[in-house]
């Protein structure tokens, strides 16, 4: 493991799929990072390859409930004394229709994909207020536009669009806050061993996007590294749309 970085990053959800791969670009830029998930099994294998590549942390964590989340800074504060980027990612999904779907599932969804960077952004605050830091929420375009039977996901993420814009006013100036709203990012192959597979995407798939093909997890990593560089401070409260120009293509059939 690389020697401790000046600059800290808590990245939720950072042990598969996008979060792994932040968690990744973070450490190759000299950031120590923390990973908050609640799947131990996926924490532990992504310990096992981030470490080549910096100072990196694995704490178990159920961002829905606010001890795990107290201890998860307080435990990032003991073994790297400051806190400078949080990266609100981690969000499941529950996909059925609204007549089958339990308000218990309903709330399980709010839970972690809101009331999960809701907490985190709480507890981060004053930290972040210390190091000028910035706090990245992970959006979707499901927040603007729908499949059928996504009404909990969707909804979760048109609350993440809206919490970004009032923390970014309420925190300023000493805290950026921004968000980031993925398009199809493929992450079949940075999920656990047990969950991996190897993607079958068609020509089809690539070409419904503008851009020529379905995105990659670096493409949020990349804006990320982008939005949380000391010279992009005047960028705040915005929404980066990051999906091959998807959602600006009318279709008609």
């Amino acid at each position: 493991m690389k020697p401790l970085s000046v600059k800290t990053a808590i990245v939720t959800g950072g042990a598969q799929g996008i979060g792994r791969q932040i968690a990744e670009d973070l450490l190759k830029h000299n950031y120590n990072v923390v990973i908050a998930d609640i799947d131990a099994e996926a924490g532990d294998e992504a310990l096992t390859y981030l470490y080549q590549f910096g100072a990196v942390q694995f704490i178990r964590t159920d961002i829905a409930v606010e001890e795990d989340v107290v201890r998860l800074f307080e435990s990032t504060i003991e073994s790297f004394k400051q806190i400078d980027v949080l990266i609100n990612n981690a969000a499941i999904s529950i996909n059925k229709p609204i007549t089958e779907l339990s308000f218990g599932e309903w709330n399980k969804v709010m839970g972690i994909n809101l009331s999960g960077a809701f907490l985190c952004s709480k507890y981060a605050v004053p930290y972040l207020r210390k190091t000028k830091g910035a706090i990245i929420n992970l959006c979707s375009t499901r927040a603007f536009m729908s499949e059928a039977n996504t009404e909990a996901y969707s909804a979760s993420k048109g609350g993440i669009f809206a919490l970004t814009h009032a923390l970014a006013v309420s925190l300023g100036p000493d805290i950026r806050v921004n968000s980031i709203s993925p398009g199809w990012i493929e992450v079949s192959e940075l999920k656990k061993s047990s969950q991996r597979s190897t993607p079958i995407l068609s020509e089809a798939d690539h070409l419904q996007h503008p851009a020529g093909r379905v995105g990659k997890a670096t493409d949020i990593s990349s804006i990320i590294l982008f939005l949380i560089n000391p010279d992009n401070t005047f960028i705040t409260g915005q929404n980066f749309t990051i999906d091959g120009g998807m959602t600006r293509k009318m279709i008609y059939v």
